[in-house]
């Protein structure tokens, strides 16, 4: 409705009000005032009606805006191939339970409850994360801890080439990256990783990693390093000195390098390797090197896994009572051999596994009398689905100069 219909509609009654004066006697002076008075009411409605008009226009042509800002977002949406929140964010997890009956303990333990909380930003920015709660109970006077082992922004800049930046598990060995419960026989992780290399093991920092060739893989990363004791009992200890990214001491840095070949299905072979300038982050000038090599292999029911690690410190200063040779501690050492049977057996749902386990390791490796560790584990893993294990195994050492601990231990775990 514009001013030319008003004007129209002013004509109107004009016009009315004149062929009415024609028709009937001349009104009188009241009347006149009369009628004036219901024209301005009149053309008031009209003036009314027509702002109003102009209103529902606008908004209309808003709301039109607006809906096209929203196809031509999801035009977009569509064309990127972005989808939900929901649908980019996973939730996943494991956990386990041990009963250890053992010469040094007898207890029953939950051991470990873990969350990952995983994003995708999109096809080319992820966010991977893992969050654990050990012993069931963590705070004062508990021995619990409530660990973030991994947080992590993973870029990738290919198909083939991609980068991390954040804290991440360290590429070494065959446990330390994957070490949920239903991965591995025998209830606890075997003692020459956890001992040597150390498994778990995490640090803040960044890498590259990707494919070389078919088969072929590198992993290159710079992080923090170790900040082990110099005195004491756990001294040069590499397992005690880990940071765990916690206000994690950057005098020195450590440097880390894998390469991985696993050209063959169920094949993988691996070597790897740090270097630390000074393991002691300016206290004592002692670098460390470690050297690591492994074979893990699965073909139909047969399993073999073997690993070697070695860590060599060494004191640029004068051998004295704070040296890692003074306490036997310039070498930690240690391997394993473990061969496997896994299938399904008679009419038994699920998969059924047997393995035996030798493994020897040393972090007094360089002292002059006998301190070797031998362990001998043999046991039976079960997997009713192959998210969730049940698990048996009787260990037995041999220690010249150590304290046996023989005993049998059980678990249950799961991962989602």
């Amino acid at each position: 409705m514009s001013f030319k219909y008003l004007r129209r509609v002013g004509l109107a009654i004009g016009l009315s009000v004149a062929f009415t004066a024609h028709a009937a006697e001349t009104p009188s002076q009241e009347q006149m005032w009369q009628i004036i008075q219901q024209q301005q009411r009149q053309i008031e409605e009209l003036q009314a009606q027509l702002a109003n008009t102009n209103v529902k226009v606008e908004e209309t042509d808003q709301k039109v805006e607006v809906a096209g800002d929203m196809i031509e977002q999801a035009s977009f949406s569509s064309a990127s191939g972005a989808s939900s929140w929901s649908e980019r964010t996973r939730i996943g997890g494991y956990g386990e339970m041990h009963y250890n009956n053992l010469d040094s303990k007898e207890e029953l333990d939950f051991h470990r409850f873990v969350l990952y909380f995983n994003h995708d930003f999109n096809d080319r920015i992820k966010l991977v994360s893992e969050l654990e709660l050990e012993h069931a109970i963590a705070g004062d006077g508990q021995d619990g801890e409530i660990e973030l082992e991994q947080a992590y922004i993973n870029f990738s800049f290919s198909d083939t080439v991609a980068s991390r930046a954040g804290l991440f598990l360290m590429p070494v060995g065959i446990l330390n990256e994957t070490h949920e419960p239903n991965t591995f026989f025998g209830v606890e992780r075997n003692p020459v990783e956890k001992n040597i290399i150390p498994t778990t093991w995490w640090e803040n920092g960044a890498d590259i990693h990707g494919e070389l060739a078919p088969g072929f893989s590198f992993d290159a990363a710079v992080t923090s390093g170790f900040d082990v004791d110099t005195t004491g009992s756990k001294a040069f200890l590499v397992r005690d000195g880990r940071q765990k990214g916690s206000k994690a001491k950057a005098d020195d840095l450590a440097y880390t390098g894998r390469l991985k070949w696993t050209g063959m299905p169920g094949v993988e072979l691996a070597a790897s390797g740090q270097y630390q300038s000074d393991v002691t982050q300016g206290d004592l000038d002692v670098s460390a090197t470690l050297l690591e090599a492994h074979a893990d292999i699965r073909r139909g029911p047969f399993g073999l896994r073997a690993l070697y690690a070695r860590w060599d410190l060494d004191d640029d200063d004068v051998i004295d009572a704070s040296d890692p040779a003074a306490v036997g501690r310039d070498e930690q050492e240690g391997w394993y051999i473990e061969p496997s049977l896994r299938g399904s057996l008679w009419n038994i749902p699920g998969k059924l596994g047997v393995f035996a386990r030798y493994s020897v390791w040393d972090n007094n490796a360089g002292a002059s009398n006998d301190t070797e560790f031998k362990q001998l584990d043999l046991g039976v893993n079960y997997w009713p689905i192959p998210e969730v294990v049940l698990k048996f195994d009787v260990q037995q050492q041999d220690n010249e100069g150590n304290k046996d601990d023989n005993g049998y231990n059980l678990g249950i775990g799961y991962a989602f």
